[in-house]
């Protein structure tokens, strides 16, 4: 089992910036996608960035040249560096693990609020 907490969410103005963490605890055999993803109020969840167990990293097209995905190298923190925030990034962001089964693993969420 694993446990993922995140932190780092909070209000800022329009083209500030925020780092996320997310603390990973437990073991898990393997993985297939870490990553962050957001729920804005009446919307449906969305993938906002995820390292792939094959090497690579996807973005959503919104976030692309604004966010950066990194983590540490034991894989237990997960970062979301996000510069240039727009109103329309507001929403609840979550922690994702998706293990070697298929098993998906969240986080409580954090909230970030872009407003001025």
């Amino acid at each position: 089992q694993v446990q993922l907490v995140e932190s780092g969410g909070g209000l800022v103005q329009p083209g500030g910036s925020l780092r996320l963490s997310c603390a990973a605890s437990g073991s898990i055999s393997g993985w297939n996608a870490m990553g962050w993803y957001r729920q804005a109020p009446g919307k449906e969840r969305e993938l906002v960035a995820r390292f792939i167990s094959d090497g690579s990293t996807n973005y959503a097209g919104s976030v692309k040249g604004r966010f950066t995905i990194s983590r540490d190298n034991a894989w237990k923190m997960l970062y979301l560096q996000m510069n240039s925030l727009k109103p329309e990034d507001t929403a609840v962001y979550y922690c994702h693990i998706e293990d070697y089964y298929r098993t998906n693993f969240w986080g409580q969420g954090t909230q970030v609020t872009v407003s001025s």
